[in-house]
């Protein structure tokens, strides 16, 4: 299996207490989804985010329906937390997201170890899928900083050459 690393950081001026319990609410994560992908919770509300914690959901990819179930495998709030594909679309599937504390207010850093289902043999599509993980989380980015952020919106820098540039997307 050949797997793969996204890394992104985004910048916002509140702290991580502040700006942790948007992250606790699972269903907001349909708001930080591009509509396209018809993303949608499966599992009822009230979801008790928490170790152990399972989260079904069902979107489009390329038109597409599937389904993906989720385990959150690390809830250390406000700090960081782990969610990791249980079944769906991908191979594998563990993102990270961390809260990092600035004088600034707090960096949200993700970080996501994938593979294709069927990898190797799925491989040649890895440039398609990384294009669209890309797209997914530059959107992502935009909607929380017109949520969160108050000067305009600005295009989120992508640079695979330079891991530490805010924003940055990289397969080591």
């Amino acid at each position: 299996m050949v797997v793969h690393t996204l890394d992104t950081q985004f910048l916002v001026p509140q702290t991580r207490d502040e700006l942790f319990p948007f992250f606790c609410d699972a269903f907001n994560l349909e708001r930080i989804t591009p509509p396209e992908l018809r993303f949608r919770i499966l599992t009822p509300r009230p979801i008790e985010l928490a170790a152990g914690a399972r989260i079904g959901y069902r979107l489009r990819l390329w038109g597409v329906p599937f389904g993906w179930r989720t385990l959150i495998s690390l809830w250390e709030p406000p700090v960081r937390f782990v969610d990791e594909q249980i079944s769906g679309p991908f191979g594998r599937w563990v993102h990270r997201h961390e809260f990092v504390p600035t004088g600034q207010g707090t960096i949200i850093r993700d970080h996501v170890d994938y593979a294709l289902p069927l990898s190797p043999l799925s491989e040649f599509a890895h440039p398609l899928m990384r294009r669209q993980l890309t797209r997914i989380f530059r959107y992502r980015h935009q909607v929380l900083h017109s949520m969160f952020c108050s000067e305009p919106v600005a295009p989120v820098p992508i640079d695979f050459d330079h891991p530490a540039a805010a924003g940055n997307m990289k397969d080591p």
